[in-house]
């Protein structure tokens, strides 16, 4: 594509345009095994809908109790089916990805249990959910696993991300019930595990304890690979439906697969006893649950080119450190790195780049892209975090977004796209925020 008048209109300069179309050339090869792993997981989407007979009748819905609800329960099978699980809990009552990791580790716990974290501290809004806070408060949040008795510990990861796995055998006792492992880094600058990794773990914890459930927070994950944490041992599997399995189309919910005694105390836990998943109104959502999962393989591809050009671009700016000199950014993963989910993460290392950088996502966006965002105390996050995010759907995180916490090194972590073209453009417009603030230069 040639430099024409409609960039200029979206407020990219010439020079901008040039430095990301000299990356976007580079990075072909790239694309091309992202776009064959779309495919795969195309296909395999495509055989799940058709083995079990997908039908118009599957997207009317239901109202009410939602008894008989063939939509709710033939998405459920195919989930099941991707996944290759026993069984799956897709829901539109299941409101974001916390809830559904809450959701799977208030039934699969009782009092006295414990609860292993062996990759480190979890994402800030699990740690409500568990009732572990630095300053010691969170402990008492009404409902939080620690109020019912429950027991956590965890065991970080070595200095260079891996397993330690001296420290999980150690940790690892009879009242050991449950494992949690999150997939993805959160706000962290550890890697992002693959279901191979994951795998590894699983099969050391089990030579351990062979009773241990084992949890898997797959958020941002579904899709990138050919492989998900349940083919590799993960007795559940749990994500959100606004992200990558949502293909940008669900308007809410939230999925748990796994084996058929941990997803029916979920049901039991998400509804109530004695009812389980024979209730729950789909209402007119299942079209685009069954659409979304549809899309889901190659809009999940869009976001992880545009999280590989993010990063390649940012390998190429430089800007004006503490002591005066030149430095580059700092960015997980590189460009050139293996990818196991579609966080791209960069150390802006000021909150003026931190701002800047949201700024040009928010200004890029098709809804409320002449809003600015600011940073505020997020309910659930220990710092103000600033987050931007112009979608279609309220907090959609596999729609273009950004987002970070006001601390040290003042990391983004940037991910979505549902389109290529528009995740490139949202690069484009955060380089030339920065640029025109004068906090960064080409190399």
């Amino acid at each position: 594509m040639k430099y024409c008048n409609i960039h200029k209109e979206l407020g990219i300069d010439e020079e901008t345009f040039n430095f990301g179309e000299e990356i976007r050339k580079s990075l072909e090869k790239r694309f091309e095994e992202i776009d064959d792993m779309a495919e795969l997981n195309q296909l395999k989407v495509l055989n799940a809908l058709q083995k079990n007979n997908v039908s118009e009748a599957c997207l009317l819905g239901t109202t009410g109790y939602g008894y008989n609800d063939i939509g709710r329960e033939t998405l459920e099978k195919v989930y099941a089916d991707i996944f290759h699980t026993e069984d799956a809990l897709v829901r539109p009552q299941i409101t974001c990805g916390t809830h559904a990791l809450a959701l799977a580790l208030m039934s699969n716990l009782r009092p006295g249990d414990e609860l292993l974290s062996p990759v480190g501290r979890p994402y800030d809004t699990l740690t409500s959910v568990i009732g572990i806070d630095e300053e010691g408060d969170g402990a008492h949040k009404s409902g939080s696993l620690r109020e019912y008795g429950v027991v956590y510990r965890q065991v970080d990861l070595l200095a260079d991300g891996s397993f330690d796995f001296e420290g999980i055998r150690n940790a690892v006792s009879e009242k050991t019930h449950m494992v949690t492992i999150q997939r993805s880094r959160g706000y962290s600058s550890r890697p992002t595990l693959s279901p191979k990794k994951i795998g590894e773990l699983i099969e050391f914890l089990r030579s351990i304890k062979n009773d241990l459930v084992i949890m898997v927070d797959n958020c941002y994950g579904e899709f990138v690979c050919e492989d998900e944490p349940t083919d590799c041992g993960a007795d559940l599997c749990v994500g959100s439906l606004i992200k990558n399995p949502g293909g940008g189309l669900c308007p809410c919910g939230g999925y748990l697969v796994g084996k058929k005694e941990y997803i029916e105390n979920a049901a039991y836990r998400l509804t109530s006893p004695g009812l389980g998943k024979e209730v729950g109104a789909s209402l007119t959502t299942l079209p685009s649950f069954y659409q979304g999962l549809f899309l889901a393989p190659t809009v999940t591809a869009s976001a992880l080119k545009t999280s590989v050009f993010a990063a390649a671009m940012y390998e190429g700016l430089k800007f004006r450190g503490a002591a005066g000199n030149e430095e580059c950014f700092v960015v997980r993963p590189d460009s050139r790195e293996d990818r196991f989910d579609i966080i791209q993460a960069i150390e802006l290392k000021s909150p003026e780049k931190l701002c800047a950088f949201c700024e040009g996502v928010q200004a890029a966006s098709p809804v409320d892209s002449f809003v600015k965002p600011e940073p505020w105390d997020m309910p659930g996050y220990k710092e103000p975090v600033i987050m931007a995010a112009g979608a279609f759907v309220s907090g959609s995180s596999i729609e273009l977004s950004a987002d970070g916490p006001l601390r040290e090194p003042y990391t983004v972590y940037f991910q979505g796209g549902l389109t290529f073209p528009h995740g490139a453009f949202g690069m484009l417009k955060t380089v030339q925020y920065l640029k025109e603030r004068g906090l960064v230069s080409f190399s």
